[in-house]
């Protein structure tokens, strides 16, 4: 089963993180896609309304995390996708990684 690990965290601390750990964790068999996102300030939000389709600029969250990237894994179970988000989170700073199950057949890897 695919797991999405959302990573959620402060610009500053995104540019913190030590490069080789990082990239050991993302080596790993299971993870088979991620991607870093630019920070929010970058961000176009599209939304539908009484009035048609909408676009701002921003994402428009109540928040000081913004979700920093994505990462995919490919586990036998939670636990598995739970270990890979363990080691992640170990070589950063602060933030957090939300684990999801991908919905099958809607995202397949890069």
């Amino acid at each position: 089963m695919q797991y999405a690990l959302l990573i959620y965290g402060r610009q500053t601390a995104q540019e913190a993180a030590p490069p080789g750990s990082v990239a050991a964790v993302l080596s790993r068999p299971e993870v088979i896609a991620w991607a870093r996102l630019h920070a929010d300030e970058s961000a176009t939000t599209v939304r539908s309304g009484d009035v048609g389709m909408l676009m701002t600029d921003g994402p428009f969250i109540e928040t000081k995390e913004f979700l920093a990237g994505l990462i995919v894994v490919e586990a036998d179970g939670l636990d598995g996708a739970l270990a890979v988000a363990q080691e992640l989170q170990e070589t950063r700073t602060g933030g957090a990684i939300e684990v999801r199950p991908v919905r099958e057949g809607l995202f397949r890897g890069a």
